[in-house]
């Protein structure tokens, strides 16, 4: 079992659009009902004109779901509510298909993206990421790869509340 990333592309869209309509990744991320919702959300950073960058997590050379990290500090209103800053780099991802999920491939998707990506940047001293408490599966996930939880905040943007975990660079 080999998980590796690649940037994700354009020709990368209609798989992830697919993906957003599954349930089990609906439930936990923002509805992108149309594929031009979808383009309109990932072509910009795609292109590098937004500075989120997205992979495709690969399993065996097959798309096993989307990852994605960002500076903390390029989205100061996110930096001042998790209350980070400089240094710091977020992480988000999903599975795309639910008969992967519960095997442990997402604590191991994060561990190497947090070591082969993350890290690889010198100037990131901290991962964090923000999985929707009820989201336990998630939250484990991230526990297992090395993250400690922080605190609980409600998230402005859809009022539910989250665990902010934080693994450090060792």
């Amino acid at each position: 079992m080999a998980i590796t990333f690649r940037l994700m592309t354009r020709d990368d869209l209609p798989l992830v659009h697919e993906w957003h309509q599954r349930p089990h990744v609906a439930r936990w991320w923002t509805a992108r009902t149309t594929f031009e919702e979808t383009e309109a959300h990932y072509v910009p950073t795609i292109e590098g004109t937004e500075p989120t960058q997205h992979y495709l997590a690969l399993l065996d050379g097959e798309p096993l779901g989307m990852i994605q990290t960002y500076l903390v500090s390029d989205y100061p209103d996110y930096a001042a509510l998790i209350e980070e800053g400089e240094g710091t780099a977020g992480l988000d991802l999903f599975i795309g298909d639910e008969a992967q999920t519960g095997r442990g491939l997402g604590t191991e998707m994060i561990r190497r993206f947090v070591e082969e990506i993350v890290f690889a940047r010198p100037e990131t001293i901290a991962c964090t990421a923000d999985p929707d408490l009820e989201n336990t599966a998630s939250v484990r996930a991230f526990e297992k790869a090395g993250f400690r939880a922080v605190r609980e905040f409600v998230d402005p943007e859809d009022g539910q509340l989250h665990a902010l975990v934080r693994r450090e660079r060792s």
